[in-house]
């Protein structure tokens, strides 16, 4: 007789035990329904390109605004995700928004659509083979195809109306089965509002190119001919030496590229980032987006009136008009002309981050890091430098008043409620090592000689925009700390300083070793970043050696905030707009030095920096959208099966 060992009798009657409990489980487990699913395709209705949205779904599968925009940024090598899409909008580069445009081959009006595409989808245990049958129904008349049900099906449904869809599944000799659901499609209609931080100052949709050689810069340092050298524009042919003038027009061929050159507007601002990242999480909706935020605005010079203009957009002519209309009357006269077409089309919500300009943020930058004499005395006498008590007085003075005028001028917008603006906080650029002011020095300031973050001069102002700013504004937002408001419950708006302390760990002094090689090896830590040579510097101006046509704009750093060095290889602004007694006498004017290092967004948010803030404000902007409410109730049962049980 054969002997079977007692553990392996064991072992197939565990087996045997449970393959038993298996066939009970699968007998007994509730077979899932066949449900309808829907989607609103490229919903992010600013994109004209589907390609354009369904980059940014698949970056944001599972991950927050940021870690996506870092994908992103690997993904494309650090030149930015953005350079291709700023072509392929429904607004063009000189800010007017296209009425009518084209979108995947559709002509749509942006502010007013008639409709919207979707693609239906049957899903659950499908029957191999099985053909359905599907007819759309929106009160006006039903459309009726027949496909295997493995294939999605693409329509376009009314705005502002359900459509009612079903589907017959026949397969074989199986009863036919029936399922219906409602398809309302929502578009969300939001505008964005604010400065700089709004704007996206200091990322622009094309970055700069640089070339290896270096140009010629004057210098108020020392004498009238003192000269320096910093990288050139790529593909520019002109005169780089300081005794070679040349147009203005052959070098702003070769500009960084922003989808309003005016305003600085970039697709990285974390207004858009929201406006886009609710797009992308929420199928059911499509997204209408108004950027009108503006580099430079203040409340009364910026949203009630016009500003200058930051820069012009490159063009045969090279006019430019200087001025931008104030932001209130923009978007009053886009909601004006929606309403002749659709009197029920509302605004939704507005993104709003405004006050830094208006107690002179710049001037207080300027203080910080401008440290030769000269310069100091130059830029204090034009009114570009500003102390933290000048500050601190328009803060406790002006702002306030500011405020409550903006306050009352927005609730016609938002039909009263100002729970539907939503003030996103500025974060402190200073602080590092969680909440520590940066120590300063010439590190990521030393494009220009005359730059130093002195410590003497930094700590202070820090300490102001964290213990005095930041906290003034909220209160503003809130009706809170004594702010008088009319109606409290009413009047308050809804606030986000939620990236606050993530910023603590990531101001413009954070270094890490996982920074851009670029970075480490040619951005000195001791400030000696650029070859002071003028000889051996018009051909190599880097002290690494390296070209910086390596530096990358769109690469994940520690930093979240733009340095002087950052903002220079990014955007080398030329500031056309200046006042007349401002504006450089030619290219290698000291003033266009000075300012090419600061005018393209100098200690603004990176684009990780604004998609952490997108992050902190993406739940607010759902909250206030009611998006989490009766969300899984679009999506309906079977009906009782037709052709018997």
């Amino acid at each position: 007789m054969v002997k079977i060992p007692f553990r392996s009798i064991v072992s197939v009657g565990l087996l045997a035990i449970g393959l038993l409990s298996q066939s009970a489980e699968a007998q007994t487990a509730p077979e899932q329904p066949l449900q309808i699913s829907w989607e609103v395709r490229n919903r992010f209705r600013l994109f004209r390109e589907e390609r354009d949205f369904l980059l940014q779904t698949e970056a944001g599968r599972g991950r927050s605004v940021l870690a996506g925009e870092q994908a992103l940024e690997l993904q494309s090598d650090g030149r930015g995700w953005a350079r291709n899409t700023v072509n392929r909008l429904c607004i063009d580069l000189a800010g007017r928004v296209n009425e009518p445009c084209t979108r995947d081959n559709i002509k749509e009006s942006y502010l007013t659509p008639t409709d919207h595409p979707i693609t239906v989808r049957l899903v659950g245990p499908i029957p191999v083979g099985a053909t359905c049958a599907w007819s759309f129904d929106d009160g006006d008349g039903v459309q009726s195809s027949a496909f295997d049900c493995a294939e999605p099906v693409n329509l376009r449904v009314r705005y502002g109306r359900t459509t009612v869809a079903t589907v017959d599944v026949s397969a074989g000799s199986d009863p036919t089965q029936r399922v219906s659901t409602e398809i309302a499609v929502r578009d969300i209609f939001i505008a964005g509002l604010g400065d700089s931080i709004a704007s996206g100052e200091g990322n622009p949709d094309r970055p700069i190119a640089l070339a290896e050689e270096g140009f010629c810069f004057r210098s108020y340092l020392g004498t009238a001919g003192a000269q320096y050298y910093r990288p050139s524009r790529a593909g520019y042919k002109g005169g780089r030496a300081c005794e070679a003038p040349d147009f203005l027009s052959v070098w702003q061929k070769h500009s960084a590229v922003w989808f309003n050159a005016a305003c600085h507007r970039s697709l990285y601002s974390y207004q858009t980032r929201t406006a886009l990242a609710l797009a992308v999480r929420y199928p059911h909706i499509a997204v209408t987006y108004l950027p009108l935020a503006c580099t430079g605005a203040t409340i009364n010079d910026g949203l009630f009136g016009s500003q200058q203009a930051r820069e012009c957009q490159p063009s045969k002519g090279n006019t430019c008009s200087g001025s931008v209309n104030g932001q209130l009357a923009e978007l009053r006269d886009a909601l004006a002309a929606a309403k002749r077409r659709q009197p029920d089309r509302q605004l939704d919500m507005i993104l709003l981050s405004i006050g830094a300009n208006d107690i002179y943020f710049s001037g207080l930058v300027a203080d910080v890091i401008v440290d030769t004499g000269t310069e100091r005395a130059l830029f204090r006498r034009g009114g570009v430098m500003a102390s933290v008590d000048e500050s601190r007085d328009a803060l406790r003075r002006t702002l306030p008043q500011s405020f409550a005028k903006l306050r009352e001028a927005l609730k016609p917008f938002v039909g009263g409620d100002l729970s539907r603006v939503i003030y996103t906080a500025y974060a402190n650029p200073g602080l590092s090592d969680g909440g520590v002011p940066c120590p300063g020095g010439r590190a990521g300031f030393d494009i220009h000689p005359s730059f130093n973050a002195a410590p003497q001069r930094l700590a202070p102002v820090v300490g102001y925009v964290q213990d005095e700013f930041l906290p003034t504004l909220k209160a503003l937002a809130l009706c809170q700390s004594g702010i008088l408001c009319r109606n409290p419950r009413a009047d308050r708006m809804s606030f986000v300083d939620a990236h606050q302390d993530a910023f603590a760990m990531h101001g413009f002094c954070a270094r890490a070793a996982t920074d851009p090689e670029f970075d480490r090896q040619c951005f000195a830590a001791n400030g000696e970043s650029f070859n002071p040579d003028i000889v051996s510097a018009a051909n190599q101006p880097m002290m690494c050696g390296r070209s910086a046509s390596e530096y990358r704009a769109y690469l994940p750093r520690a930093r979240w905030i733009r340095d002087a060095n950052d903002s220079y290889f990014t955007a080398m602004t030329y500031p056309q707009a200046l006042p007349s007694s401002m504006q450089p006498s030619d290219i290698h004017d000291a003033t266009w030095g000075v300012l090419s290092a600061v005018y393209g967004g100098a200690v603004h948010p990176t684009a990780e920096g604004h998609a952490a803030m997108a992050d902190a404000a993406l739940p607010t902007a759902a909250a206030v959208l009611r998006l989490d409410v009766g969300v899984g109730e679009v999506i309906s049962e079977p009906v009782q099966p037709i052709g018997g049980r």
